[in-house]
């Protein structure tokens, strides 16, 4: 019974690391390391994502 109360949850958090993953890409950073602490840290990495400049990209 209590693995179907955490479903939302899992799914909340796993969209969640998604849309952190397209912040980053959007940010020039790696969408995969974002989304992999994403899952770790949560709102946590949202709002460091926010935060954080966007990265310039070289000009090789």
């Amino acid at each position: 019974m209590a693995d179907a109360q955490a479903a939302p949850w899992f799914v909340g958090w796993g969209t969640l690391a998604l849309i952190n993953a397209g912040l980053a890409q959007g940010k020039n950073r790696s969408g995969l390391l974002w989304f992999l602490l994403s899952l770790v840290l949560g709102p946590i990495a949202t709002l460091v994502l926010v935060l954080l400049p966007k990265v310039r990209q070289k000009m090789f």
